[in-house]
């Protein structure tokens, strides 16, 4: 049963944790000599330059799903090719994880100040929308499935001989990652760990915050 204050809420989350995440993708690439995602408009925090329709529903009911992917031509990475494969696919999950935490901790400052006030719920379910839309999007695109960054990060990293058995899985990459989208195997695995850090991190800005906040 979805919350329709939830799916609100996620609307803006969705489109700071898209806009981050697919910067973050760009500006490494950019950076590492490639002037391909520039060139293409999408070295801007415009979320809506970004947004993949079928991703972009799937974040809103699920707090986890996929923007249009930044492409690349590693032929122009400055130094090792493969390392900046890997860097540019690791960018955009990181960005997002970075993001939750910085909500997280902005959010317990913010409640701090307004304690009891009338506002108190819109603010923290706000919060709560970016602090688990980004941690949703940050761990889920780092399976190892394709289209997802976590794939792009596997093949950097797995030898070349078998590139064959990579090459196999990307061919069916999308119809893996739709059946396991509408089976209990992705809630089985994702809600855990973005539970878990969830935990870690609202622990963690607590004991940060501390000595400054009651």
């Amino acid at each position: 049963m979805f919350n329709f204050t939830t799916i609100i809420a996620n609307i803006p989350a969705l489109l700071i944790g898209f806009a981050f995440h697919e910067y973050a993708h760009a500006w490494v690439a950019d950076r590492l000599g490639d002037p391909t995602p520039r060139s293409q408009g999408r070295l801007t925090m415009n979320p809506f330059v970004h947004l993949d329709i079928f991703g972009t529903l799937m974040a809103v009911l699920y707090s986890f799903g996929w923007a249009k992917p930044v492409q690349t031509q590693p032929h122009y990475f400055k130094g090792n090719r493969e390392r900046g494969r890997i860097l540019v696919s690791m960018a955009g999950p990181l960005a997002n994880l970075v993001v939750a935490f910085v909500a997280m901790f902005l959010w317990i400052i913010t409640l701090s100040f307004l304690e009891d006030s009338s506002w108190s719920n819109v603010i923290s379910q706000l919060f709560m929308s970016v602090v688990v839309m980004n941690l949703g999007l940050g761990v889920f695109n780092l399976l190892p499935i394709p289209p997802l960054d976590g794939f792009s990060i596997l093949r950097g990293i797995v030898p070349g001989k078998y590139s064959q058995v990579l090459n196999t899985l990307e061919t069916y990459g999308m119809f893996i990652l739709v059946i396991i989208l509408f089976t209990n195997f992705l809630g089985a695995v994702l809600h855990p760990v973005v539970s878990g850090l969830y935990a870690f991190y609202r622990d963690t800005a607590l004991f940060l915050l501390s000595p400054f906040v009651g």
